[in-house]
């Protein structure tokens, strides 16, 4: 199966994916360092800021991947959710390629505190938002 690789660091996903014999036709990360050494470690060239990526340029895939950013949930941020101004609204980001491409998997990053911030309110608009049959 492709897949595409989402807030994609230093490419933990691609590794398991890629070991599983499924191919990587797209990864988005918005730190340089990060993307040189993605670019390096999977030779493929890696977009940056996922706000910029265009939704014709996101290739098809079966699986979306994504390990967005988790300081708005996690304990060890201020716990802004959804509503931190910058990092709170990527999970838009990926709603917006999930409602244009429909892959078949959804794949997150095991982010501490997701399911239980705000009291359980993030994970049930989450699952709402991603799952929503």
């Amino acid at each position: 199966m492709k897949f595409i690789d989402l807030f994609a660091g230093l490419g933990g996903f691609h590794l398991a994916l890629q070991d599983l014999g499924h191919e990587c036709t797209l990864a988005s990360e918005i730190d340089h360092d990060l993307r040189k050494l993605y670019q390096s470690n999977w030779g493929m060239v890696i977009h940056g800021d996922i706000r910029d990526l265009k939704l014709e340029d996101v290739t098809d895939h079966e699986i979306l991947c994504a390990g967005f950013p988790c300081q708005p949930f996690s304990k060890a941020g201020f716990q802004q959710g959804f509503g931190h101004a910058t990092d709170g609204t990527l999970f838009n980001e990926i709603l917006r390629i999930l409602d244009a491409r429909k892959p078949e998997f959804l794949i997150l990053e095991n982010v501490p505190n997701f399911e239980r911030h705000d009291d359980g309110n993030t994970w049930k608009v989450a699952a709402k938002l991603t799952c929503p049959r």
